[in-house]
Order: structure tokens, then sequence, then C-alpha cells
């Protein structure tokens, strides 16, 4: 069975194998452990259906309808595969096993298996932070925590000891069961349910998902960007984010209301550009195992920001914003010092809170505390929280915030109206996303404030308003450092979150005091080099860790400093091309960050790359990820390149090139395209800004 592109049939777009069944069925049997978001999944299949009949053929509504049974279950299951929908952009599948009871059990997996190549390359599957091409890999579709480590030892050997949190190379906050290929092919399922694409048999895909009914679509396109055009269709595209966004750093502050205010000076001193303020602990700091954390009870802390109504206003009157944060959490603040409502005893009092099975609060461990989860299937719920946004958010001035967690819905939870929380798992972060949004839409504030959030799924897109990747480690590395920084704002930006962004210098940060033999602060070299990645990105923001004392920060001595004006201004000259950019990715889904063959799909060279990106079409960066290093070697695609710090050119008008570039602390290797017009006006706003000599 072929499924093509075009009228002459000339580009297979999915293909069954020869002799092979393309659909089966299982009965199964998963135990599935969680440790703080964490998961881990045993799938114990009994017995997996592979003798599939194909009884008939027929066409139903313009639809192409085959059904058959499979022979080898007792007494035998019949079945019913669906094709429809088929358009310029791809075709609809819907499989289905219309029995669910065999003598082993109800039928709950389902198989989907097709035919590849050994140079098929696999690109998508949402955040996903190690590795860009998942050829050869098992990409389990699961929103969690990413982990600490992932892979990095003896670092996760011992995470997973103490908290069973390490994480590997595919845990992601934003997983997304999508991909496209270097053959043009392209196919995501519209399920939310925990699936595995297996790409580790040279020439078979097989998909199989915890459902005995699979939907999806194949999508065509003839190039990268256009099937990233198609896929957002369906899941959704970003907006614009707000003009002021653009104009500087989004600066964290954490200390209360004296020290923000001295933090505002220093930066107004310095010449730093500055869009907002992001007071992280606004509802009040603990300390914990991991550091610093905050109190999750969503109103001002009265003992470190008292006048805090005052102090947004204060903020905004020197044409600066104030963001905050938010979780979907509650602690039970009893023993906080001082608060004003404990938002925990209220949401549990009302049954708002994601029960156990013995139907009280499901309480889940954090660090050395747990909390509450908000019931975001419960209507009720969702109008009390979004309540909570409008008056202690939104009335007061506040203009944005993190929408942080979402990923840690058990799956042995009871939720509102005994909703399936193996279903709702994967789709809870879309809903907390789409909740926030409403808050803004609802406060007539869309277009003006705006949040930003780190878990997904395939539909995040249509409700959030910018993404951010999540805790890094304080490091340079390919596990869980710097580098999947990068990896990770491109393989998302391919599924769709055109909008994304990390934290600057790293947030995980590891003090000597509980593990003495291992230590991870932020060193000021990192921070140097992750300010340069981050001023080509969506949004240029900072973090101070959850360990603050421990790691450089912007402000630690004078060339810091230096370098964080430098950048901001970097950041804000790009405005103008950014603002074309976010509009063109609300236009068409077309990522802001892109990896070399979104643009260059016909080079092969660009599809093994890593480690450089692309602003939009004009703009090429190859960050540096390595410590000490002050060369970068990189791959120029074919055309003339400008180096932006010299005005040099390199770079040969027929074919790509590999290049090694000076990389010296200030100057990262960036180019924009010979006779560029968006080049050109970003060197004259870099002069302008006293950033270019």
């Amino acid at each position: 069975m072929r499924i093509s592109r075009g009228q002459e049939m000339k580009e297979i777009l999915w293909e069954s194998a020869r002799g092979e069944a393309f659909f089966s069925a299982a009965v199964g049997t998963a135990k599935i452990f969680e440790s703080r978001g964490s998961f881990r999944i045993h799938d114990y299949v009994k017995r997996r259906f592979y003798h599939q009949s194909v009884e008939e053929i027929k066409e139903e509504n313009g639809s192409i309808v085959i059904e058959g049974h499979f022979l080898d279950a007792s007494p035998p299951l019949r079945y019913r595969v669906v094709f429809s929908g088929r358009d310029e952009v791809g075709v609809d599948f819907d499989f289905q096993v219309l029995e669910n009871d065999c003598d082993l059990g109800k039928v709950n997996r389902s198989y989907l298996i097709y035919k590849t190549s050994a140079d098929e390359r696999f690109f998508g599957f949402g955040a996903q932070y190690s590795h860009l091409d998942m050829k050869g890999k098992k990409v389990p579709v699961l929103v969690q925590e990413q982990g600490i480590g992932r892979g990095l030892q003896p670092l996760t050997f011992l995470m997973n000891l103490f908290a069973g949190s390490g994480g590997d190379c595919f845990s992601t906050y934003a997983a997304v069961p999508f991909y496209l290929t270097n053959r043009h092919r392209s196919l995501f399922l519209k399920n939310s349910e925990y699936s595995l694409f297996d790409l580790t048999q040279l020439e078979r895909v097989t998909v199989s998902l915890f459902s005995r009914r699979m939907r999806g679509r194949i999508l065509r396109g003839t190039s990268p960007l256009e099937i990233v055009k198609n896929f957002t269709r369906y899941s959704g595209r970003i907006r614009q984010l707000p003009d002021w966004v653009g104009k500087g750093a989004i600066v964290c502050v954490q200390g209360g209301s004296a020290h923000v205010r001295k933090t505002l000076k220093k930066l107004k001193e310095n010449g730093v550009p500055v869009s907002a303020l992001w007071i992280h602990d606004w509802s009040g700091r603990r300390k914990t195992i991991a550091g610093s954390q905050l109190w999750w009870n969503w109103e001002p802390d009265p003992e470190s920001y008292p006048d805090f109504a005052e102090l947004v206003q204060e903020v905004r009157k020197q044409g600066i914003r104030v963001l905050t944060y938010i979780n979907p959490f509650l602690v039970d603040v009893s023993a906080k010092p001082s608060y004003n409502r404990n938002l925990f005893l209220e949401a549990k009092d009302k049954g708002y809170l994601v029960k156990d099975i013995n139907e009280k609060p499901y309480l889940i461990p954090n660090t050395d505390f747990s909390a509450g989860m908000v019931d975001l299937s419960n209507s009720e719920a969702r109008e009390w929280l979004k309540e909570i946004i409008k008056t202690q958010y939104l009335d007061v001035g506040v203009s944005g915030w993190m929408a942080d967690y979402a990923e840690a819905l058990p799956f042995d939870c009871v939720l509102d109206g005994g909703k399936n929380p193996a279903s709702f798992h994967n789709r809870y972060p879309e809903e907390w996303a789409k909740l926030n949004r409403e808050a803004i839409r609802e406060a007539n504030l869309e277009g003006d404030a705006f949040f930003f959030t780190r878990s997904g799924f395939t539909k995040s897109p249509s409700f959030s308003t910018l993404f951010w990747l999540g805790d890094q480690l304080v490091s340079w590395d390919a596990f869980d450092g710097m580098k999947t920084a990068l990896i990770g704002l491109l393989s998302s930006g391919i599924s769709g979150f055109s909008l994304n962004h990390s934290d600057i210098g790293g947030y995980t940060t590891i003090g000597v005091s509980w593990l003495p033999c291992f230590g991870y602060r932020r060193s000021k070299e990192l921070l140097l080099r992750w300010m340069e990645m981050n001023a080509f990105t969506s949004v240029f923001r900072t973090h101070e860790g959850n360990m603050p004392e421990l790691n450089c920060q912007w402000d630690s001595d004078d060339e810091t400093v230096r370098h964080f004006a430098k950048f901001a201004k970097v950041y804000r000259a790009l405005g103008f091309y950014r603002e074309e950019l976010m509009s063109e990715a609300f236009q068409k889904g077309y990522p802001l960050a892109r990896p070399l063959f979104l643009n260059y799909p016909s080079d092969p060279e660009t599809w093994d790359i890593d480690s450089e990106f692309m602003l939009g079409t004009e703009f090429l960066i190859a960050p540096c990820f390595q410590p000490g290093a002050r060369d970068v070697r990189l791959y120029l695609p074919a055309g003339q390149w400008v180096h932006l710090w010299t005005g040099e050119v390199f770079g040969s008008a027929q074919a790509g090139k590999w290049v090694t570039m000076r990389s010296p602390v200030g100057k990262p290797p960036v180019f924009y395209r010979k006779g560029s017009a968006v080049g050109n006006r970003a060197v004259e706003e870099l002069r302008s800004a006293g950033v270019l000599d």
C-alpha cells in the first residue's frame, strides 16, 4: 500500500513493507514509576497480533476503508482502517481495533509499521535536547521532567539513586509525536496517549501507541519549511510577542523590593537596555535541598514585597515592565512566616486538586516538600485559578510570568468526572497554557501581556505565547548543558514551537555541600558565551539559578556587566528583523531559530549540523561550546557571507564550505548574507548602538 505525492505518483509519502502487516495490535500491561515529575515506563506485552488479513477495500464518502481481522487472536479481532481528507496538505489515517476483548484480556496497544530507507533521517519530536537526527533511536513521546544529568555520569547515576530524576537523552518537557525527514516526508499522531517511535531498523519504522485506536496524518510538502507550515495548521501557531519585549533584556531579580530598586538603578547606570524585570521570587523564597525555591502560593510575599503593587507601577513609569512566576502546584503555607491566603487549603476544601485513589489530594514530592496539583480537567477549578491570575497578576499591572511545570500529572491519579489520566497526562500542558492565555484574553490584555511555558504537547503553540527550554545544567555539554539549549531550540522549532529561548547561563546548579565530589557552578566564561548565543534568539532573559550565590551573574564584575550590556544591545538592534520573523511565524509557523537544513535542504551537508543555527534566512550563528576555545569550525552554505564584526566576506557562491573562524569572547562567529538588506540595516543599528566600530 502506498500514499504518493502528486497525480503522477512520482514520490512515495508512505509505504507499507511488502509481505508484512502495516497495522497490528496487542494486549499489554504497563508499570509506570514516577519520581518528582520523571517517569519510567515498563511495558509488558502479553501477545502481539501480527497475522493481519485484508478482506475488504472500499470507498465510503470519499474515504478509502480497509477492513479485516487479526487471525492470530482468539477469537479473531476485527479492525478497520480509514484514509480520508486527502488534499494538498496530506491525508488522515484512523486505525482501530473494533473488538476490545480477546482470551488474553483487553486490546490496548496498536502499532503502525511502514517502510523507510537506510539514508532517511528523522527530525522533530518536540524539544529534543541531545540529538537532532533521531535515526537509529527509539523516541518516547511523553511529557516529563527533562532530568538532571540526562546521561552525564556519574551525575545521572547519583540523581537517579537519590531522587529518581536523572533522566536520559530522550526525557523532555515538550514531546510531540511528529517528525519530518530529509526525504520531505512527515507523519504525526493526533492521539495524546503515550507513544514510541522505533527508528532503529534501517528500513522499517514502527510506531506503537497505548491505545487500540491510532489517529494521525501523513503530511506532504516540497520542502522542510512547507512541511512545518502544513503541520502547524494543525498544531497552531504562536502570535507575535508584545512590542515592548524586544526593547532589551528581561532581567531576573530576587531579594525583595529594595533589591529590585537597587538592581534597576545599576542597570540604568551601566546603559543596559531592559524590557522587563522578572521578579522571580515575588511569592517568597524558601530554602530546600535544591537551594532556593519559591513558596507555591500565588500572592505577593508580605515580608519581601509589602509594596508589590506600588513597585510594579513605579517600575512601569520608567518604561520597564514587571514579570512574575506561577505554576499549577500549590503548597500548604501554614508554616510560612506570613501570608494572606492559603491557596492550597482553599483548593483542597473546594475539591479542586488532583486526587489519589482514596479521593484525597494527591501530594506530589518535589525536592524536600510535596505539593498538590490543580485539576485542570475540572472546569470550576480552572475558573478559580484563572481568577487568581487576574487579581494577583494582571490587576496590579504585571505584564507577564513564567508559567512553569505542568509535566508531572500522575498516571494513577483521579481526575474530575473520571477522566483518564493516561490520556490527559500529555494534554495537561496544553490545558495549562490555555488557562493562562484565557486569563490574558479575558482581561483584554492580549498583545500586551504574555507568559512563557516549558512543558508542551502537540497543540501547545495554539495557546502558549512563548516557550523556554527548561532547566539546563550550568555546563557546556550535550547531555544537559549549553549545547542542549541549542539542540532543543532547533528541534522544538521544527515541531511548531516557533518562539523559544533558554535561561542565559543555565539554571541547575549543584552545590558541594551535599555532593562533595561534584560541583556544577556557572562559570564566568559559560555565562558570557550563553549571552552571545541568546542575543540571536526570541528573548534575551537571565536567570540566577537555583543557587544564585554559587553562580556567576550578569553583574558579578565589570566585564560581565559590559558584556551583558553589549549583547542586550545586539538583541535590541535586531528587533526590526525579529518582528518580521514573528509575523512570518504566526502566518506560516516558521521558527525564528532554524537548523541550516530548513533554509538549505538541497545541501546534504546541512542535515548533519547541530552546532550552529540561523536566525531566519539572513543570519548564521556558530556559538562556542568549548571552555577556553578561541576558534570555531563551522559550515557556510553556498553563497557569500559577511562576518558581522569585521565586514570580511567568506564563502563560495558555487558550494558550501567549512571554515575555521576566530571566536574571541565578545565576538562569536556571526554572519549575514552578502547584499542582505536586513544584514546591512542590522550593521547600521549596531553602529548606532555603539556595538560595532
